[in-house]
């Protein structure tokens, strides 16, 4: 315990700086460094927003954001909600989008987990290590496959160095939280030795059932979390060549009537590279490739294991990308995916819920863009073929999906300031496995899940709208946009109730869900204006977001968000920092023909105090919070469980965080 103590100590004191760092450089005098969208291969302005459509969450701003899963951490963003399965597993929404046509990448690369597939299933990346997080929601990130339809979310944690640091950098954070009794402690560390690059990071996280309004608490909604990532990387002037491995750990309750709860298991390598001036009329090609080994297995209250999902998945991707060709910019790319899925039964082996299946895809794909007098042009293409193969001994047939996707689009820079842009897409998905080949029932949700091996690929027509004002201490932006899908995919249930063996059962405790298509509309907006954002003194923003889904003829889609309002308001000097944040959900009554439950209005009032000083050769910020200070009963319309499932009350969060 002595050691432990020490430890702990020593990592909080020698680990917390780049966090500080970044609220001392935007004090009066200094320069802001522009913070650039890593995953848009078009272009890493964070200007360009009209084009691509961005959120950056870096620095200050993140970590008074991170939460006990990714959903929780980007749930009050522009256009993005959660799911809120609970504090372990809640993922990402973007414009009512969610699943499989939201994308999850790890520096660049996918998640491969299997978080998509339902909502009780955690993202297996870790908000407390990153150093940034970047939502886009434009034409680029349909280059990252069909799993983007509705855009995608990439976690920057740096894991393979790309850059030498002389001296060794680092951050460590603990944090305590009252509403769920959180202890938890984060850190990173880079350095060098000579022309190798070195990385290591970590993170612990431990919470019990959490508060809600009223009396009481939340059964079975406690989460236990580890990682550690260890990277290194030989670093010379014609480019890099790294690797890296994670291991991570997660246990979390399922707060539902059974109170089941997921053991989580992920070990994954990364190799990355960059090759300087490889050919002649190219500047750079990058290589990237990952192998995960993920599994977690569904277990009863008394830990007895019910169902074993397993996916193994290897990915590589290589870009090449080029200067001005007759005044085109941009890069070319190869991606594939090889990919093990399975549910199958923990007691008796069988494919019970999804069979074991193997998924193949190949992609090629291009974006350039290329400067017109004031426009600034954008375009690209995908064309991919994705192969999914079932066990041979279910008797099910493979499907085979040839896939297109396109995007054109343009900014008007009228004014030094100004923008207006216009972008078109077409996108096309393929059935997931679960959408294929699900026949069987499906603990945590509650739900017996069949699919249909006969289902059709999506096609995604997309127009957006978009006018901003992206200099100067008042800025503001504002996005509209219209989705036509035909053949959506959606999980339909009138309400049967059916046993472990799919037959009727009105005393049962699965209800019937069975993957249908129709042709769907997503539309809606959003809108922000902000002053002095960055800037000592006040600053603020006010915001709203707006989007709706319904099948042609057949009434709302299921699980969409509710309209949204809000504002920030912050005042910086000196070392302090003060600020308050008010979201403002509409009641969400549009709901599909099988739901019954209306979401009620609610306001979530979060508040933080900061204060950062000098220490020694470090900076230290103390930082005090209170999220949901209002005490609300939150329900979130996007939440399978918004009926039962009242989202945290009250919490009081304080910690230290230290960076040199």
């Amino acid at each position: 315990m002595v050691f432990q103590r020490t430890l702990i100590t020593s990592a909080v004191l020698a680990l917390l700086t780049p966090t500080t760092q970044a609220l001392a450089e935007s004090a009066p005098g200094n320069t802001i460094n522009t913070v650039t969208v890593t995953s848009n291969p078009i272009s890493n302005d964070e200007n360009m927003q009209v084009l691509t459509p961005a959120k950056i969450l870096s620095g200050p701003e993140l970590r008074a954001k991170v939460g006990t899963s990714l959903g929780d951490t980007l749930g009050s963003e522009l256009g993005v909600s959660a799911s809120g399965f609970g504090a372990g597993a809640s993922r990402p929404i973007i414009r009512g989008l969610e699943g499989p046509r939201v994308k999850i990448l790890q520096n660049g690369m996918s998640v491969a987990d299997v978080s998509s597939l339902s909502n009780d299933h955690a993202v297996a990346s870790e908000s407390a290590t990153a150093q940034q997080i970047e939502v886009l929601r434009g034409p680029a990130a349909l280059l990252y496959g069909s799993g983007a339809i509705g855009g995608l979310v990439n976690v920057i944690d740096n894991r393979i160095p790309t850059v030498l640091n002389k001296k060794v950098t680092g951050e460590a954070e603990v944090r305590l939280g009252t509403v769920n009794q959180e202890k938890s402690l984060s850190f990173s560390l880079d350095g060098s030795s000579g022309v190798i690059g070195l990385h290591v990071d970590g993170s612990s996280r431990d919470t019990g059932n959490y508060k809600i309004p009223g009396n009481g608490s939340m059964p079975s909604s406690f989460t236990r979390e580890s990682s550690l990532t260890a990277g290194a990387s030989l670093i010379q002037n014609w480019g890099y060549i790294g690797a890296a491995v994670q291991t991570l750990n997660d246990r979390y309750g399922i707060p539902t009537e059974e109170r089941s709860f997921i053991d989580l298991n992920q070990n994954r390598l990364d190799i990355d590279g960059l090759l300087n001036s490889p050919l002649s009329g190219f500047d750079s090609l990058k290589y990237k490739f990952s192998a995960t080994d993920y599994k977690h297995t569904e277990k009863s209250e008394d830990g007895t294991p019910i169902t074993n999902f397993k996916n193994q998945m290897l990915e590589s991707r290589i870009i090449l990308s080029h200067p001005s060709w007759a005044g085109w910019q941009g890069s070319w790319g190869l991606q594939t995916e090889q990919v093990k899925f399975s549910a199958l039964s923990a007691e008796t082996g069988r494919a019970d819920t999804v069979p074991n299946t193997k998924s193949t895809s190949v992609a090629a794909f291009f974006v350039e863009q290329k400067q017109f007098a004031d426009v600034m042009a954008s375009t690209g293409m995908r064309f991919e073929n994705v192969k999914r193969t079932p066990d041979a001994s279910t008797g099910l047939k493979a499907r085979d999906f040839n896939l297109f996707s396109a995007s054109l689009g343009g900014l008007w820079q009228f004014d030094k300031s100004y923008g207006a842009g216009l972008s078109l897409s077409w996108a096309q998905r393929a059935p997931a496995t679960e959408e294929l080949y699900s026949a069987g029932p499906h603990e945590s949700t509650a739900t017996f899940d069949i699919g249909s091996v006969d289902m059709k690929k999506e096609a995604s027509r997309n127009l957006e709208l978009s006018l901003q004002k992206t200099h100067g201490l008042l800025r503001w932006k504002i996005n509209a946009f219209l989705n036509k899908v035909n053949n959506y995919i959606y999980g339909h249930t009138n309400g049967i109730k059916v046993d472990e063996a799919g037959m009727p059962d009105a005393d049962a405790e699965f209800t019937l869900r069975n993957w249908s298509q129709a042709s769907a509309t997503i539309r809606g907006g959003e809108a922000e204006i902000s002053y002095n954002l960055l800037g000592e003194g006040w600053s603020g923003r006010a915001f709203a977001d707006y989007s709706r889904g319904s099948l042609d003829n057949l009434g709302n889609l299921p699980l969409q968000p509710a309209t949204r309002t809000g504002f920030d308001l912050t005042y910086r000097t000196g070392g302090w920092r003060a600020g308050v944040n008010v979201l403002h959900a509409q009641r969400q009554d549009r709901l599909a023909s099988f739901e019954a439950f209306v979401t009620p209005a609610y306001t979530k009032v979060d508040t933080s105090v900061t204060y950062t000083h000098p220490y020694q050769n470090m900076q230290l910020t103390w930082f005090l919070m209170a999220k949901n200070l209002l005490n609300q009963d939150i329900r979130l319309s996007t939440s399978v469980l918004k009926e039962t499932l009242p989202q945290p009350g009250r919490n009081v969060m304080a910690g230290l965080r230290a960076s040199f």
